[in-house]
């Protein structure tokens, strides 16, 4: 089974890939199944139809999806490419616990085959801009990125995986944080996680970024097996065409090295695992 379950196309704000490129992209690549995950981030982002401005960032609209627009061209696809390859209905939701309730709303109004759940903000501060460690110490970042984690996947419940789950890493200009020093936070994250029939998501993206270590880190991957985790996606967090798939035979031979056995596809927001 050769499935890609974090795909963003120009539906998303940060993507120009056209969803129907992407889907032949795919097909052309022999994949079985592609899960579409497009941005939606409240608390920096609007959406379209919500009366506010849109802002544009490097000639980007900051806005959310485009829902009956994105929900339609998913459909139309489906139909148009069933004998070639399945594709699913998903979202990335970049949550904050301020955030909630509009992901909430949002959840409710459509069918999903499938959520990524994301920390890609903390009090409406980003990442990758440094205004969010601004200010603040390498383990004061770290750990307010991980509370942060922990009280969303104590009190919000419709998602399916968490995806690049040591995201801080990516933009931490003081080097890699000691794993000892957050694992009691991850050990709490991954428990409740595991109870609450969730799972996580092996990211294939840390090679593009010149990571030294896999999205979320060996560290962490071991962690969950340990603690019983089996859920687990692979997706390759793809902007453009080159990033599609990438990394995904490398993935299972380190899944499988940690002693994972399956790793899981979504229909109707229910795991169906495979063989690595």
């Amino acid at each position: 089974m050769f499935a890609d379950y974090h795909v963003h196309t120009d539906f998303s704000d940060d993507s120009r890939y056209p969803l129907e490129d992407v889907i032949k992209d795919a097909i052309v690549m022999k994949m079985d199944e592609i899960c579409i995950t497009d941005h939606v981030d409240y608390g920096i982002k609007v959406d379209w139809d919500s009366g506010k401005e849109i802002v544009y960032r490097h000639n980007d609209p900051l806005a959310n999806v485009d829902y009956p627009k994105y929900m339609r061209a998913i459909k139309d696809m489906q139909a148009k490419y069933e004998d070639k390859i399945t594709i699913k209905t998903g979202l990335e939701f970049g949550i904050q616990m301020h955030t909630i309730d509009q992901f909430e709303q949002l959840f409710h109004r459509y069918p999903f085959d499938f959520i990524l759940l994301s920390v890609h903000q903390v009090e409406d501060k980003e990442f990758w801009t440094q205004d969010f460690q601004r200010g603040r110490s390498q383990q004061q970042y770290n750990e307010r990125y991980y509370e942060e984690m922990l009280h969303l996947v104590e009190n919000y419940q419709n998602y399916c995986v968490l995806a690049h789950m040591d995201l801080i890493t990516r933009y931490d200009e003081a080097g890699i944080y000691p794993f000892e020093k957050i694992k009691p936070l991850i050990e709490k994250i991954l428990s409740i996680v595991i109870q609450n029939g969730k799972g996580i998501e092996f990211n294939t993206s840390y090679g593009r970024y010149g990571l030294k270590d896999t999205t979320p880190s060996i560290d962490i991957l071991k962690l969950y097996h340990e603690l019983g985790g089996k859920i687990i996606t692979i997706g390759s967090d793809s902007h453009k065409p080159e990033h599609l798939g990438a990394g995904f035979d490398e993935a299972k031979r380190i899944l499988k090295k940690l002693g994972f056995e399956t790793f899981c596809t979504y229909q109707n927001m229910q795991p169906i695992f495979h063989q690595l």
